[in-house]
């Protein structure tokens, strides 16, 4: 009896010191997000997570936080610097007074097309890496939104229609967008967009047929004119130190898992934005191909800001667009 009991407590006290270490083994990441769960974007960052659970055997547990839950859009960087969140998806424009090479995806007109897109990031990838390894941050992948266009609630005919019109801005470049058309720029997130519509807090936007239809900007708009401006890329980070922390079998597994959410994420943009200019139309919004003059109007802007951008990103920025125009 003695024996057998000897025998039942060290079984049990084995179990339990088995549960504990696979307890003690298990990482768990918070990942910050800032569109809504039903997003491409949020949606590709699910998968991720759940490919990096199933091929790291549950070692890492990636909870993706979405709509803002977390962090609002304009913090989530700065989280994943300082560790609040282990991990983050931003939108590299919105950081652009920080560093101007994080807003060359958001110049109008310089790459407007997805190919023309993907080519830009790679003359961009390089600083980028380096920059974010500075502040202490591991690029892990990036995917494009599809093609921005304007949103209005009244029709436009040319960029002079857009004087005094309250404009929605997200970034250092949508503002410079309002201020060179002499429109008044407002700062409003992504998780706000409908609201502030609905109250009249802005009046016209540059966007994604994606977020257009997230923020059922039909219900408040009635224009959209396609306008295939630029293609503004989300970049999926991570805190360093805690990228280090992993083992090498866990760092590759999040290497692959990235590699596969970024192929995924321009696949999954591609149909989105076909899909969203279809929803549009569905719900009552007038898909509009923009008139010769307000292109014209609009390619003057981005010409305008590109060479700005040029000033002030100084040989690193030439570095990006040498690299970005070579055949």
């Amino acid at each position: 009896m003695k024996r057998r009991l000897f025998v039942m407590t060290a079984t049990a006290t084995a179990l339990t010191l088995g549960m504990a270490s696979t307890a003690f083994a298990q990482t768990k990441w918070d990942l910050a997000a800032a569109y809504p769960a039903t997003n491409f974007h949020t949606e590709n960052l699910q998968q991720f997570a759940n490919d990096v659970d199933k091929a790291s055997g549950g070692k890492l547990k990636i909870t993706v936080h979405a709509n803002a839950a977390l962090f609002k859009a304009p913090e989530i960087k700065r989280a994943v610097q300082g560790g609040q969140a282990q991990a983050g998806e931003i939108l590299l424009v919105n950081f652009q007074n920080e560093w101007q090479i994080f807003g060359v995806d958001g110049l109008p007109f310089l790459a407007d097309s997805y190919d023309e897109s993907t080519k830009l990031y790679k003359a961009q990838k390089p600083a980028l890496e380096k920059k974010l390894a500075e502040q202490g941050m591991n690029l892990l992948y990036a995917v494009a939104w599809p093609p921005q266009g304007i949103y209005s609630k009244k029709p436009l005919n040319s960029a002079a229609d857009l004087k005094g019109i309250k404009w929605r801005a997200y970034s250092p470049a949508t503002s410079r967008i309002a201020e060179l058309v002499g429109a008044q720029p407002v700062t409003v997130q992504a998780a706000e967009l409908s609201q502030a519509f609905a109250t009249g807090v802005v009046e016209a936007t540059m966007t994604s047929g994606a977020s257009g239809v997230d923020s059922k900007l039909y219900e408040n708009l009635k224009y959209y004119y396609d306008m295939q401006a630029w293609l503004p890329k989300n970049a999926v980070i991570v805190n360093k130190a805690a990228f280090d922390a992993l083992d090498k079998p866990t760092q590759a597994v999040v290497l692959k898992a990235a590699a596969d959410a970024e192929a995924r994420g321009l696949t999954a943009s591609k149909r989105v934005n076909v899909e969203s200019m279809d929803k549009l139309k569905a719900n009552g919004m007038n898909i509009v191909v923009p008139s010769a003059a307000l292109k014209a109007d609009m390619k003057k802007v981005g010409d305008t800001m590109v060479k700005e951008w040029l000033e002030k990103s100084g040989a690193e920025g030439k570095a990006v667009l040498d690299a970005y125009n070579k055949p």
